[in-house]
């Protein structure tokens, strides 16, 4: 039996990985990644390299075993047909007969387009039989607090949010959830909606980030048009800006607000507060 991570050196698959050391042995982890160079470090802690590609279904052939916890992380190919690629992972882990099959999706609140391969991948894993558990993982605080160099240079916040709330979490409290289903019991067919425990608003989070840095930010609320030209402008494909920019429709009409507890729970701790990203942020 293994806990098989895929995705395992992302930002949210390294952090689980690093947990899952702290709580069994090596050997009992699989790494599935890409480049396997870049888990160079995880292979000389003893966990298992795989090597697989969501684009390439023969990739996954015979790399689950039955009894294995599988955690599917949502890829982040926009264009590539994201819910396609999830059932790659998922046909394989059905044919393996896997004892848990979890997957970080979206909050259930969430109308905007990035929610639709999500809510896609979630039926099918529903449909597979495969006994299951969905993490919808709220937005990350390192959304906003990873890039800080423009903001600081510009000395603006650059929004179409207008006054909606955020109840975004770190990465690593979002690790630490799933890390307590793989290792944990009674969690198969159960679905969790995880956020952080406070929503917070944009002027809050650019009078805090003023504070921490020392400089005047404003925070400038604009269009949904308006941030997609901003977006595209700065060089990201047109889907992309329009994606993200829904994002903001939706928090400005509350869907990311919803606090339910369920990470801190599951965690057993307060989620990290925005505040403590903001200051590693402006450390990096």
């Amino acid at each position: 039996m293994s806990i098989v991570v895929t995705g395992a050196t992302g930002h949210l698959g390294r952090r689980v990985v690093e947990q899952l050391l702290e709580k069994v042995p090596a050997e009992e982890i699989t790494a599935v990644v890409r480049t396997p160079e870049k888990a160079a470090d995880l292979a000389e802690r003893g966990v298992r390299i795989a090597v697989a590609d969501y684009n390439d279904p023969a990739t996954f052939d015979g790399l689950f075993a039955t009894g294995d916890k599988v955690l599917l992380i949502s890829g982040n190919e926009f264009d590539k047909g994201r819910a396609g690629q999830h059932k790659v992972v998922l046909d394989a882990a059905r044919t393996a007969g896997v004892a848990l099959f979890a997957y970080t999706s979206a909050p259930g609140s969430l109308t905007a387009a990035l929610a639709d391969d999500h809510r896609t991948t979630e039926e099918a894993i529903l449909a597979s039989g495969v006994p299951y558990v969905l993490l919808r993982n709220g937005w990350y605080h390192e959304n906003y607090t990873e890039h800080l160099a423009p903001v600081l240079e510009h000395g603006a916040v650059v929004q179409a949010a207008g006054e909606g709330r955020v109840a975004s979490a770190s990465r690593a409290d979002y690790a630490a959830a799933a890390v307590a289903v793989l290792t944990g019991e009674d969690h198969e067919d159960k679905t969790y909606e995880l956020s952080g425990d406070t929503a917070w608003g944009f002027t809050e989070y650019t009078a805090e980030l003023s504070e921490r840095s020392g400089k005047e930010i404003a925070y400038n609320s604009v269009s949904v048009e308006v941030l997609k030209g901003i977006l595209t402008g700065a060089g990201l494909p047109e889907p992309l800006a329009a994606i993200l920019a829904g994002v903001d429709a939706s928090i400005e009409k509350g869907e990311l607000a919803v606090t339910t507890g369920d990470l801190s729970r599951l965690t057993g701790r307060p989620t990290t507060p925005i505040s403590e990203s903001i200051t590693a942020g402006l450390k990096g």
